[in-house]
């Protein structure tokens, strides 16, 4: 037992582990805060579709850097930042005009996204090799400058998603309601789609740009199984994919697998767990009464 002990007091010294896990626990337990929005406005393809469109924005950010001589990679963040931003403003415009449908819009950014990605990482001097560790996620490739950007992204989805949730719950839950209530329901419209993009581009070095909406989802879906209140499945879904981001990552670890993997197959885990144990516990909770 103490040599496993001891191989985990290692791990956990290692600088890039410790860099890795600092991300999984901020993108697990924001991912699922921004989930719980987009579950309740029934729009939880959104994170695909932008995953997609941050494609674009990382192969951007190589084209840029490598013609002002960075070292590859360097732009790749702040270009997914912009891209996926301001391809989600898009996508809640679209829908919002009721010209095109959310699913058409949604389809058109997938195709463009991936299509424009692996065009511009060609026309960069990479391979479509290069957008792998984007797709999945990868730990090697953690630099601490990707850290320090997604721990500030992080944190700025928590504070923007708790401080405004009720304004964003209203334009989310009712949106006929709430603008006869004299609320500005695009504006906050989207911004729970910035704030959806912006979750997008702090998950995918660790979950990967297209495993990034399954931790945005699953845990709401999780939650959603033990608690009927709106607020309580947003802070259940929170704990849960913290955890699922933290002990998948070290499953990842131990395993040598791709991390993105083992966080969404070990939250679909949870749930298939709550699913099969939500009939005894309402059984039981029916025998009390």
């Amino acid at each position: 037992m103490s040599q496993y002990w001891d191989y985990w007091a290692r791990a956990l010294s290692d600088p890039l582990i410790q860099r890795a896990l600092l991300v999984a626990l901020l993108v697990g337990a924001a991912a699922p805060l921004v989930g719980t929005y987009l579950v309740q406005r029934r729009l939880a393809l959104l994170g695909d579709g932008i995953g997609h469109v941050a494609l674009t924005g990382v192969a951007l950010g190589w084209l840029i850097g490598a013609g002002m001589g960075l070292a590859p990679g360097t732009l790749a963040i702040p270009g997914a930042v912009v891209a996926s931003v301001l391809g989600a403003v898009i996508i809640e415009l679209v829908r919002a005009s009721g010209r095109t449908s959310g699913d058409l819009a949604l389809a058109l950014m997938f195709y463009g996204g991936i299509a424009g990605g692996a065009a511009l990482i060609k026309v960069a001097g990479g391979t479509s090799a290069t957008l792998v560790a984007y797709l999945f996620g990868s730990l090697s490739t953690l630099a601490p400058s990707d850290v320090a950007i997604s721990a500030t992204l992080g944190l700025l989805i928590l504070a923007v998603g708790l401080t405004t949730r009720w304004a964003l719950f209203a334009a989310a839950s009712d949106e006929d309601f709430a603008k006869a209530s004299g609320v500005p329901v695009r504006f906050w419209n989207v911004l729970s789609a910035a704030l959806a993009a912006l979750t997008v581009t702090v998950s995918m070095r660790v979950v990967g740009l297209l495993l990034v909406s399954a931790l945005m989802i699953v845990p709401v879906a999780v939650a959603q199984l033990g608690s009927r209140s709106f607020w309580r499945t947003m802070a259940l879904a929170s704990v849960l994919g913290a955890a699922a981001g933290g002990a998948g990552l070290m499953i990842a670890y131990w395993y040598d697998l791709p991390p993105g993997a083992s966080i969404v197959l070990l939250a679909i885990a949870l749930y298939a767990l709550a699913a099969a144990a939500r009939p005894l516990v309402d059984r039981m909770r029916s025998a009390r009464q």
